[in-house]
């Protein structure tokens, strides 16, 4: 039975229905399995140089501080870069943005291979923050897209397991697989992830090459061009909503908690008695919990209970940095690494859904609002750990760098009633 084409123009009521008939069926999993499989590939590329700093040092004769510098390359760029790379997300749309992640971070990791001192190895690992924000910014914008209620929740929560499960694999498969495998050969692995990052950007291609993919990104372009103001104006648009306000806010105080916990924990339990070994194993319990609460606790966070989510995870985020000030004691130890987990795993998850569901953003805009939410996101990145460095140098330990972080996840309470309920 043919259906003759309408010469009404589309209502938005009509456009919605539309909107649901495409994501509807099990294709959208394969498509968030793709989004999945990208972040994993972002996870693993910015991992990969932590198990093989030792040999890179020792071949490209650079110091510590040197080295340092290298790895701070990518955040700085990031939070320039988050935000051009939202505005051509809504222009190009997923497919072809996202494939460009891909092939940014594959040459990414490929110029790390190929550098043969400081100031090549840096431009090669900045490069990565070009590619880095298109899946950061693209795998939400993708979602909004694909997935509504309860389901967009779980989607988030899923494909966020990526990012931590390609760095695990970076972290545990480089020096005992990939180092044997590539005749200890630092150079010929890094080649070895560029060559997988690039497979996982034709996949995803493969994937979008399905008809309901081409068509729901086709007409959310379409319904984009419709009178769609200049990319400045939906930015300044998006600023003056106050719950993007307090959201943007709240992103950098979660950033400075995460990537600052994050990066000193390892170090954090060695002074508090563990041996290097022992600290690592434990610093690895967070990441295995984060992964169980990303696919537990997004999917429960619809809108008429997020805020009492969020509340819950910041006040475990708290929890955590006063437990954490007894490094020396079993039980408070693993109480405090457990409810780090769920609000590593959870929370900046949770705040992007937010975010993506204000009203006055919903899907035309969750590029440009994506790359707004990680611009500022990584000014607390890099903040963090250079904070709590500074205040250990400052002081000869981390209790006040703790009690800082604790101080962040009461900023970030009183900044719950800022928010707004989401759009329908």
């Amino acid at each position: 039975m043919s259906v003759k084409p309408s010469s009404s123009p589309i209502t938005p009521e009509q456009s919605s229905q539309h909107h649901t008939d495409a994501a509807a069926g099990a294709y959208r999993w394969l498509m968030l399995f793709g989004v999945w499989f990208l972040y994993f590939a972002f996870g693993l590329t910015m991992a990969a140089m932590a198990p093989l700093i030792g040999v890179m040092r020792a071949d490209l004769g650079l110091s510590d501080s040197a080295m340092g510098l290298v790895l701070g390359a990518w955040p700085l760029v990031y939070i320039a870069s988050a935000m051009p790379c939202g505005a051509f997300l809504d222009r190009a749309g997923p497919r072809w943005a996202l494939f460009a992640a891909a092939v940014i971070i594959a040459l990414s990791a490929a110029a790390r291979g190929s550098a043969n001192d400081q100031v090549t190895l840096f431009f090669a690992v900045a490069l990565f923050g070009i590619g880095g924000p298109l899946i950061s910014i693209g795998a939400p914008k993708l979602v909004s897209l694909w997935f509504e209620g309860p389901d967009r929740g779980l989607a988030m929560g899923i494909y966020i397991t990526g990012p931590a499960l390609g760095g695990v694999s970076a972290l545990a498969l480089t020096n005992s697989v990939a180092m044997p495998l590539m005749d200890q050969n630092w150079r010929h692995v890094l080649f070895l992830y560029a060559a997988i990052s690039l497979a996982i950007g034709l996949i995803w291609l493969a994937i979008n090459h399905h008809p309901k993919a081409r068509a729901l990104e086709g007409m959310a372009r379409g319904e984009r061009g419709q009178g769609h103001p200049g990319q400045l104006s939906v930015f300044r648009g998006l600023l003056r909503l106050p719950a993007v306000r307090a959201i943007l806010i709240m992103a950098v105080a979660a950033f400075f908690f995460n990537h600052g916990l994050n990066n000193w924990l390892p170090e954090i339990l060695r002074r508090g008695g563990m041996t290097a070994s022992q600290a690592g194993y434990w610093a690895a319990v967070p990441t295995a919990i984060g992964v169980i609460g990303s696919l537990l606790i997004p999917r429960l966070a619809i809108p008429v209970r997020r805020r009492k989510i969020l509340f819950a995870l910041i006040l475990a985020a708290g929890a955590s940095t006063l437990l954490l000030q007894f490094a020396d004691l079993t039980l408070p130890l693993g109480l405090g690494l457990i409810l780090q987990g769920l609000a590593r795993g959870s929370l900046m998850t949770v705040l992007m859904l937010s975010l993506v569901e204000t009203k006055g953003v919903g899907s035309s805009h969750a590029g440009a609002a994506g790359g707004l939410f990680f611009s500022a996101a990584e000014v607390g990145g890099v903040l963090g750990p250079l904070t709590l460095g500074a205040l250990s140098d400052l002081t000869g330990g981390f209790a006040v760098g703790l009690y800082l972080l604790t101080g962040v996840c009461c900023v970030l309470i009183l900044l719950l009633g800022r928010l707004n309920r989401p759009s329908g």
